[in-house]
């Protein structure tokens, strides 16, 4: 091939981009730099996951609220999203939907940022060993994140849950929480270290399945409608649809877990997970199985599509400054006649 014709090669502009700049070298051989593509090869900061979440709990943080008064509520006539989130603003005003905030921060610090963190790891290491990424396998990926970024997160739910369902006790029972330090403080010194650990396995597992349903179905479903549309990979409709679809079978699958988890967290008492299932069905049969699941895909489904619309933009701007700082080049030796 002669030097003109490789300068003119279409292939090494689609390749690289950019036309090559060339440096002399001798008589016979002269130096091609070409622009080296990086996007692909980026290793992204493990803890966008959780500061994606953080952002994200802004948004979801008084349907939380709601949820958790729906499923702590015991006997009588079960009021709706609507007459809950009425009822709270009108006894405690509209600030008390955000009770409880710092341990929701807390909570995302640590166990969104394991678990997200975990599973794109976990996603970069099976693509490595040519593993193909499956669906059931994406599933166990996603699972293993969760339950482990539970066990990180534990304490901060227990705090949360608290917080968020102080408003609803009566005055002489109220725990008056400050903040989610205080929360670990005062659950340290009346209720010792095991405390911490209450509801723990319901939850590990519950995140577990939280995890797998929310961010498999999300990456299935994506690849599914890119599959089947065309759309592109960074189209923000394509997150949009793909993260309501991951909410809606989350929480349809979570919400008999979630529900005995809320229990074992917001009572003091030391309740195990089959006396509290049996507790509920015999109050309310199957019916406390998908207790507060409106406000927990209305929760759910803009949470999740905060989150990983958010951390998609991260990963954007993160690779925009990666590309423009560390833009690398190669030499490519070439024959001229």
């Amino acid at each position: 091939m002669s030097y003109s014709s490789l300068c003119d090669d279409k292939r090494l502009l689609h390749l690289f981009g950019n036309p090559p700049h060339y440096g002399r070298l001798c008589d016979d051989f002269q130096i091609g730099y070409m622009p080296l593509d990086i996007s692909q090869s980026i290793t992204y900061p493990k803890w966008f996951g959780g500061s994606a979440s953080c952002m994200a709990v802004l948004v979801s943080h008084p349907l939380d609220l709601i949820k958790v008064r729906m499923q702590m509520e015991h006997g009588g006539v079960k009021a709706g999203t609507l007459n809950t989130c009425i009822r709270i603003v009108r006894g405690e005003g509209v600030l008390a939907l955000y009770n409880g905030l710092s341990a929701g921060f807390m909570r995302q610090l640590t166990y969104g940022s394991v678990r997200i963190g975990l599973y794109e790891t976990l996603k970069e290491q099976t693509k490595a060993n040519n593993i193909p990424t499956s669906p059931p396998v994406l599933g166990l990926l996603a699972g293993i994140s969760g339950f482990i970024g539970a066990i990180f997160g534990n304490s901060s739910d227990i705090g949360n849950i608290r917080m968020q369902n102080d408003g609803s006790l009566p005055p002489h029972l109220r725990r008056n929480y400050r903040h989610i330090f205080d929360a670990w403080r005062q659950i340290k010194h009346q209720e010792g270290w095991k405390a911490f650990g209450q509801g723990l396995w319901p939850n590990a597992f519950r995140c577990g399945m939280m995890t797998s349903c929310q961010l498999a179905s999300y990456d299935s479903f994506r690849d599914l409608i890119v599959a089947t549309t065309g759309i592109h990979n960074d189209h923000p409709g394509l997150h949009l649809s793909a993260s309501f679809l991951a909410a809606l079978v989350a929480t349809t699958l979570c919400s008999p877990i979630d529900v005995v988890k809320t229990q074992l967290m917001g009572s003091s008492s030391k309740q195990g997970i089959l006396h509290v299932v049996k507790e509920l069905t015999t109050a309310e049969g199957m019916r406390w199985v998908f207790r507060g699941w409106t406000p927990g895909f209305v929760r759910l489904g803009p949470q999740t599509m905060a989150t990983l619309i958010l951390l998609e933009q991260h990963k954007r701007l993160y690779r925009d400054f990666k590309e423009k700082t560390d833009t690398q080049k190669v030499l490519l030796p070439i024959l001229r006649h």
